[in-house]
């Protein structure tokens, strides 16, 4: 609820949930103790640091838009491609999308599709499916997230060579490029574009002009945005006009 509205109220909650307020007080003294929310008088609201919530903890706001966009980026996907998914929302969805594409699960007698990815959820879900390969970046876990980053991930990534990338980003500008809140998140995210073929960014219309703290790449360097119907058009257009083709999913 924190993550849908950025602030709870304990009596609204309470009969929300059909629990009592002292239940809700009890959760919301708990989450500010993981440093999830802060407590506020009557009820709490998302932390400084709840952009980046585990993905168990956190709403997708967009989750309508945001399942199109994966079903469309997962059609972009050829049977023996090598794909790079960092972590996200979105970018998990696409995984998923993926892992029930019929023409994926055919035995081939070897992997239809080799994923890699920084994501350990994403790896958790996708290891289980026998005709998919699923490589891991390495690197140091990220206590707020799942996902991993760090030198150790460079040394990995500098070896390989992907045919495309799949980027959720915080933020993607057309002048100021693809952008994360955490640094660490964008040079991995980076690393991985440089090693792709082909960049195919996955924002909802509510990222696109955004700022975030970090570059990942300029908008030179993406190939394709997948986006949903409510990107405003001259935005659209600013993209195109930056060599970037354009899916409204």
């Amino acid at each position: 609820m924190v993550g849908e509205r950025e602030k709870v109220d304990v009596e609204v909650s309470a009969g929300e949930l059909g629990v009592s307020p002292a239940t809700i007080r009890r959760d919301l003294d708990h989450l500010a103790g993981r440093n999830l929310v802060v407590r506020t008088r009557g009820g709490a609201v998302a932390s400084n640091v709840a952009y980046d919530l585990p993905l168990r903890h956190k709403a997708a706001r967009n989750a309508p838009e945001q399942q199109r966009i994966s079903a469309a980026a997962a059609r972009m996907v050829d049977p023996g491609m090598v794909v790079g998914l960092n972590g996200g929302i979105t970018s998990t969805e696409v995984g998923r999308a993926l892992a029930t594409r019929p023409d994926m699960s055919e035995p081939t007698g070897g992997p239809s599709l080799t994923v890699v990815t920084n994501a350990l959820n994403i790896a958790h879900e996708l290891a289980v499916r026998p005709n998919i390969k699923i490589v891991v970046t390495g690197g140091v876990a990220r206590q707020q997230s799942f996902d991993l980053s760090g030198p150790l991930s460079q040394l990995f990534l500098d070896q390989i060579s992907l045919d495309l990338v799949f980027l959720g980003v915080d933020a993607f500008d057309p002048v100021h490029g693809a952008q994360a809140h955490h640094e660490g998140d964008a040079n991995t995210n980076r690393l991985m574009a440089a090693r792709a073929r082909q960049v195919v960014v996955l924002a909802d219309s509510g990222k696109l002009g955004g700022h975030a703290f970090a570059k990942i790449c300029a908008t030179a360097d993406v190939d394709v945005l997948v986006t949903d119907g409510r990107a405003d058009p001259a935005r659209v257009h600013a993209f195109e006009e930056e060599g970037v083709r354009v899916v409204k999913a």
